[in-house]
């Protein structure tokens, strides 16, 4: 508290003496100023020269300090001119920045006092204009002049950080004055008035680890070695002063914290000097033993470890890998073990850095070592076979029960259990083999042929008698060896030509052969004739001695009329031991062909025929027999065409020709033509009339208030009766006298006239005798007589 009060104190005293000072300095100023001597003439109103008077005081800048607090206005300055006697009559005016808010002015006495605190960061000088006018007239004595009232600096604006925290790394075991970071203070106050904005950097917490430089701000190590895996992280307080960091300066602080980052300073290292293990012999390769970790307090790359295996008798046996997410060595199986052959092995690891920094090679070395040691332990192993394969052999068409060979197994462990065999029957389906299952001996169930399966592959299991789930696998080929079973045949079925005039000894067919069995039973092959043809008038054989024979003409002239056929046997021999020989049947024709010896025709009947008729008689033949058929159809489709409805001419309307001649009835042999009764539809007396312009299965119901009309009923009543009921019938076609004429009375010779029903018919009436009826009918004998008739009235 006393501290503080003499920095108040002490600046109320500084505050107070510039003041005075600046106060002194401007009523000497005011005090000194005199009318100019200079000036130009201006001739007046009644001639006489005049003299302009200048003001006479030098304009100098005005000061007033910042932030006054004091009970009255600061007198910033006074105006006087030199002409004014006291009297009153001058009047002072102050224009510009701030004039009648910040800064008033006596216009009697001309003093300028500043109202308001100022404040120099938020401007540092105001431009004015004075200027002095005559009471009464307002009138310019003086032209205006401008002057600067500065505001005078004070020390109230304490220095500020750019940050308020800050953050650096620093690499570990740095030497001292190690550069680590710059920080930065300003200050609002004026740089260029007194020491209020001239700081001073200081360390407030951090030492004796951190230093700072008092005039820049960098922070730099104070202590050497400094050690990240003892302590990582620091924090450090620095003070920026002003007032050159003198007593009485106001001050700012920030925080800075500082890391060390990791450097390789420190080598693997393992926690124990021996590893016990142990893995089982039944362990397949890859399959994991056990882990070892040295551990680096290093972070990051600079605490990467690689393991390796650099001694030991079980190098061969085992391998070790760096898991690099847990920095762990995986010591991993190699090699399958024997527990009855080895029942321990020794490892010896070593641990290195990965990267390591050469300026801390001295504090190697950067690795370390340890032993492992490998118990193998017992495991009840399957049975092994001695070989991991079998191959046998085997004659083809052996005898049953046959031995194809033998297969061993054991057992591994220490009880030497006694083996069982037996073939996996998915291997062989058919059953050809079969195991003794006490010495593993193979035999054939029944006969082998090599043309059908040359390569038997079966497998074979062994199991442990008193541990049937321990067992093992070995596969087993056997090869079926190939005796002379088969004998040649032809390699295709030949069929030979020979032609009529062919020349003696002429060659016109080559043959080869076949044989199923192996190359060692089968060629070279031996062609030759039986001997009971062996002097074959027509035909001889040649062995060409590389697997064909050539068969040639031995006489000239052959007749197909006298024989088109040869069959000629010829006997295959194979080089097999015994030989095997068959007899194979060449089926020879005889042929016809041109002088240059070209097949024309084998066949004997188109020889006949071609000797009795040439071309051309064929040809006529043929071309009589089509004539004939197309006459007869044609024949055909006339006389169908004559049976057939007649069509209607496009000239004429088949309603009208009802219309106009049903009322004739049928002719002069219908008797009953004028019977109302008859005309009627002899069902409708029951009240139901078909229709034959809807499906019949349709029946209609008799319509009320229509009766069937007695015999005596006028035919105008009746044509009328059937119009109305046609009217009113709504499914009735609008032609439909049809359904009231379609009927010409029961018994009818003539049938009905209808063309629309006869159209619809495959009716096999025939109307030629309408031409006898006379020219009543001469229109309807027309139009369903026969076409001839009608061809000739045309």
């Amino acid at each position: 508290p006393k501290m503080k009060e003499d920095n108040c104190l002490h600046a109320a005293l500084i505050c107070l003496g510039m003041l005075c000072y600046s106060h002194a300095i401007t009523t000497e100023k005011l005090n000194h100023a005199r009318p100019s001597l200079h000036g130009h003439h201006e001739k007046g109103k009644e001639g006489q020269v005049l003299h302009r008077s200048k003001r006479g005081w030098v304009w100098n800048q005005f000061f007033v300090i910042e932030e006054y607090t004091g009970p009255d206005p600061v007198l910033v300055g006074r105006l006087h001119s030199d002409i004014d006697s006291g009297d009153g009559n001058i009047k002072y005016i102050l224009s510009g920045e701030g004039a009648g808010i910040i800064f008033v002015i006596d216009d009697k006495s001309g003093n300028i006092h500043a109202t308001k605190t100022l404040d120099r960061e938020e401007r540092a000088q105001y431009t004015l204009t004075a200027q002095a006018v005559d009471r009464n007239t307002n009138r310019p004595l003086e032209p205006p002049s401008e002057f600067i009232v500065k505001v005078q600096d004070i020390n109230d604006n304490p220095p500020e950080f750019l940050h308020e925290n800050y953050h650096a790394n620093v690499p570990e075991r740095s030497n001292v004055g190690t550069s680590v970071i710059q920080v930065t203070a300003s200050d609002a106050d004026d740089p260029t008035y007194g020491n209020s904005a001239k700081l001073v950097y200081s360390i407030l917490e951090g030492q004796p680890y951190f230093s700072v430089e008092a005039q820049t701000g960098i922070i730099r190590t104070a202590l050497p070695n400094m050690d990240r895996e003892a302590k990582e992280e620091y924090h450090v307080v620095i003070q920026a002063k002003d007032m050159g960091g003198h007593m009485g300066g106001l001050s700012g602080t920030t925080k800075v914290t500082i890391t060390l980052t990791d450097v390789n300073d420190n080598p693997p290292k393992f926690p124990q000097s021996v590893y016990q293990m142990s893995v089982s012999e039944a362990a397949v390769p890859g399959e994991e033993v056990g882990r070892v970790k040295a551990k680096d307090p290093d972070i990051g790359e600079n605490g990467l470890v690689a393991y390796s295996i650099i001694d030991g008798d079980g190098m061969d046996m085992f391998e070790i890998t760096t898991d690099y997410e847990t920095q762990e060595g995986v010591v991993k199986l190699k090699k399958l073990l024997d527990f009855e052959t080895k029942k321990t092995y020794s490892l010896k690891v070593e641990a290195a850095n990965v990267h390591i920094d050469p300026k801390f090679i001295s504090n190697g070395p950067f690795k370390d070592t340890v032993t492992v040691k490998i118990s193998v332990e017992d495991a009840d192993e399957p049975p092994v076979f001695l070989k991991p394969s079998y191959i046998f052999e085997v004659q083809e068409n052996a005898a049953s029960g046959t031995v194809v060979g033998k297969v061993h197994a054991k057992d591994p462990d220490a009880a030497n259990s006694a083996i069982r065999y037996s073939i996996d029957r998915h291997t062989d389906l058919e059953r050809y083999f079969i195991i003794n299952a006490e010495d593993g001996n193979i035999k054939t169930i029944k006969a082998l042929d090599r043309e059908e399966i040359a390569w038997h592959n079966i497998s074979v299991f062994a199991v442990e008698v008193h541990k049937q789930h321990q067992e093992a696998k070995v596969p087993v080929a056997i090869k079926v060896v190939d005796v002379n079973d088969n004998a040649p045949k032809f390699a295709a079925a030949y069929e030979a030509f020979v032609c009529e005039n062919a020349r003696s000894n002429q060659q016109f067919i080559t043959i080869s052969a076949d044989d199923r069995d192996d190359s060692a039973n089968g060629p070279r092959f031996i062609f030759s004739l039986p001997p009971e043809i062996i002097h074959n008038p027509n035909f001889t054989l040649r062995d060409n001695r590389d697997n064909t024979a050539s068969v040639l003409v031995r006489r000239e002239g052959f007749s197909r009329q006298k024989q088109d056929l040869y069959l000629l046997p010829i006997v295959i021999s194979d080089g097999g031991l015994p030989p095997m020989s068959s007899t194979n049947t060449l089926t020879i024709r005889v042929c016809g062909c041109d002088s240059n010896g070209s097949m024309v025709s084998c066949n004997a009947e188109a020889y006949t025929l071609n000797a009795g008729l040439s071309t051309g008689a064929l040809v006529a033949i043929l071309a009589c027999i089509v004539i004939l058929l197309v006459i007869v159809v044609l024949f055909v489709t006339l006389k169908r065409q004559k049976k057939e409805p007649l069509i209607v001419f496009e000239e004429e309307d088949v309603r009208e020709n009802i219309i106009t001649y049903d009322d004739e009835g049928g002719g002069e042999e219908d008797t009953e033509a004028f019977d109302i009764a008859t005309l009627q539809n002899p069902d409708g007396i029951n009240g139901f009339i078909p229709r034959k312009d809807i499906k019949p299965e349709y029946q209609y119901m008799p319509r009320p208030g229509l009766r069937p009309a007695p015999n005596s009923v006028d035919v105008d009543d009746f044509i009328n009766t059937r119009i109305q009921e046609a009217d009113n019938d709504p499914t009735a076609p609008p032609y439909d006298s049809i359904q009231i004429y379609g009927y010409e009375g029961r018994g009818s010779v003539a049938g009905s006239l209808s063309s629309l029903e006869s159209a619809t018919t495959d009716s096999d009436l025939d109307y030629d005798y309408l031409q006898n009826w006379g020219p009543r009918f001469k229109k309807l004998a027309d139009l369903y007589g026969s076409k001839d008739t009608f061809d000739d009235d045309s």
